[in-house]
């Protein structure tokens, strides 16, 4: 019956998985990305002032070495006491503008990463379960963890590297230009070929950037899948596989960081040796008694060496391209999943319900004409047991998904309580249907904790140890190290198999829903955890709404009907006595499958 819900699952991530959306254009997603800063203006203020007084120090550097030579050309004992003095002074002042520079942008920085994530992680608990079995958990997280982290490169790493060193080259080509503006006029003739240059450059850093983002995302759902399925990789000798899985995909992504760091290595170095020429020109004419004319010893080195400090900064601004095309892969990334469309929820009402459940002509069909429920008609009286059976992909987990509205009906209509299920709020559905399910979600976190969880942490110690006790679990916790404070270890894995089902099948008596669906509740487990189980879940189906995806033969037999599943419809329907003595699907089901 698992290969039935595994189907069911299968073909729902082939209903919703929609088409790749065309990517905006760059600008509009920085635009967005900087959105965020705005709350935060008062420290990109701070950060300007901080980085404008760094960048004048750069100026009184250039400055300073004028001074220096001219006093000591002139022999001025006085003057070369004090210089000592200003240097400590402008490099103190130096200090202070980069710490307030630095200091605000990490703090924009971080307040950044720490609201995309939490919206991230926010929309991830609004989106369809549809999302979920289109997409591999790995890649979810990469987004969360590496995307997120790579965006602050196109928006606050950047917008550093820009005012850091952007106002650093305006204060030194002001400089420049007041020193002597005929030879400065020769730096402006590389400016189109470097602009050129991170044209072509930045087209490559974005496509290489998706790249490696793809592949992050790859190298996560490789390592998640192993971590997860441990147990299966060491039992049937996976390791060598997985080993050559997983070194596959991250080769794949060093290659595209390799090409990164070619386009880098290619790009920086060639405006560098654009500026060096420059330089060469303007020094050699430097040079020139015609040009140098009526300028000093110390304003010639001053010019010189301005112009020197200006290669550190214009390497900055280049290498900056490179963080921004990875900031806007990263941010188109992020922004698919925030505009994904979240569950809709057309419910108004919040009826308390009985549990009567009425399907008439209900079909199910996937895009890909895959017919998982044809004209299916049941009828469910409040307080009723009703087991399904039937070969795996019958349909019966695809019912299942219809009546928690994970998946909408292609025809036909279902009621609960004589009201349209789409009419009741999807808060107000779900939370009046417990599930109890083959494979157990539990969390890393206190028995306490995930007994009572979510909706039902305000249940009193009493609520759930009551609860705990009719599923026949509250023996074995009191015997863990701090009774139901005890920590249960990621997916509750320092628990049994048995003791885990009997934790969710607390859970669902604590919920005390009116309507259960009991999906293989005892599939797979040990005969004494069995017994356990099944008078925990004798407890659990009185006075309610009980549909059973049929699992062992007692449950079925005591079931008040039996609804024999095919091809999407029911082909029969009775009691276990009635439908033995039809000789038809059940009883051959049952003599084979059963005895």
């Amino acid at each position: 019956m698992s290969q039935a819900r595994q189907s069911d699952s299968t073909k729902t991530s082939v209903k919703k998985t929609p088409a790749p959306p065309l990517s905006p254009p760059k600008h509009k997603t920085l635009l967005r990305l900087l959105s965020y800063l705005k709350p935060y203006w008062w420290a990109l203020m701070l950060t300007v002032v901080g980085f404008a007084i760094n960048a004048g120090t750069e100026i009184w550097i250039a400055k300073l070495l004028q001074y220096i030579t001219d006093a000591i050309n002139q022999n001025n004992q006085s003057k070369q006491d004090l210089f000592p003095f200003i240097i400590i002074a402008l490099f103190f002042v130096r200090g202070v503008g980069s710490f307030l520079g630095n200091y605000y942008t990490a703090l924009v920085s971080r307040n950044l990463v720490y609201e995309l994530r939490v919206q991230v992680f926010n929309k991830l608990l609004r989106l369809p379960s549809s999302f979920y079995l289109a997409n591999p958990a790995g890649t979810i997280s990469s987004k969360l963890i590496f995307d997120v982290e790579q965006v602050t490169a196109a928006s606050t790493d950047s917008l550093k590297t820009l005012l850091r060193d952007g106002l650093t080259v305006l204060a030194l080509m002001g400089f420049l230009l007041y020193s002597n503006w005929r030879l400065t006029l020769i730096l402006f003739l590389v400016l189109p070929p470097i602009l050129w240059l991170i044209r072509i450059a930045s087209r490559r850093y974005l496509k290489l950037s998706k790249g490696i983002q793809e592949t992050m995302g790859d190298v996560s759902h490789i390592t998640n899948e192993v971590i997860g399925g441990y147990q299966v990789v060491k039992n049937y000798g996976g390791q060598a596989y997985e080993a050559k899985r997983f070194d596959a995909t991250s080769k794949k992504n060093l290659r595209q960081g390799m090409k990164v760091v070619v386009t880098n290595s290619i790009n920086t170095p060639a405006v560098q040796l654009l500026m060096a020429i420059a330089m060469a020109v303007v020094v050699w004419l430097a040079l020139r008694p015609a040009v140098i004319d009526n300028i000093s010893a110390g304003e010639f080195i001053s010019y010189i060496a301005a112009a020197g400090l200006l290669s550190k900064p214009v390497r900055s601004l280049t290498d900056v391209n490179q963080k921004l095309q990875k900031g806007i892969a990263a941010g188109e990334s992020i922004f698919a999943l925030i505009d994904e469309p979240e569950e809709e929820d057309t419910g108004k009402l919040n009826p308390a319900l009985s549990g009567a459940i009425h399907l008439e002509n209900v079909s199910l069909v996937y895009p890909d004409s895959t017919v998982a429920l044809q004209n299916f008609n049941l009828d469910i009286r409040a307080g009723e047991t009703v087991a399904l059976v039937g070969r795996s992909g019958a349909g019966k987990s695809s019912l299942v998904n219809l009546l928690t509205r994970t998946l909408t009906t292609s025809s036909g209509k279902i009621t609960m309580d004589g009201m349209p299920i789409e009419d009741i709020t999807l808060e107000s559905l779900r939370s009046q249907i417990a599930m109890v399910n083959q494979q157990v979600v539990l969390f890393n976190t206190t028995v306490f904790n995930n007994i009572a969880y979510g909706g039902l942490a305000q249940k009193t110690q009493a609520e759930v140890e009551l609860a705990a006790k009719d599923a026949f679990a509250h023996d074995f916790i009191m015997k863990m190290p701090h009774g139901y404070q005890s920590e249960i270890g990621a997916e509750g894995l320092q628990l049994s198999g048995g003791q885990r089902q009997r934790l969710s099948i607390a859970r669902a008596l604590l919920k005390d829903a009116p309507i259960l669906i009991l999906d293989e509740a005892t599939s797979a487990l040990d005969n004494e955890s069995e017994y356990f189980i099944q008078q925990a879940l004798d407890n659990v189906m009185k006075n309610r709404t009980t549909l059973v995806i049929a699992h062992r033969l007692t449950t079925i037999e005591s079931a008040d009907r039996i609804a024999v599943m095919n091809g999407g419809q029911i082909v029969e329907i009775g009691t276990h006595s009635e439908l033995m003595q039809k000789q038809g699907h059940y009883a051959q089901m049952y003599e084979r499958d059963f005895e």
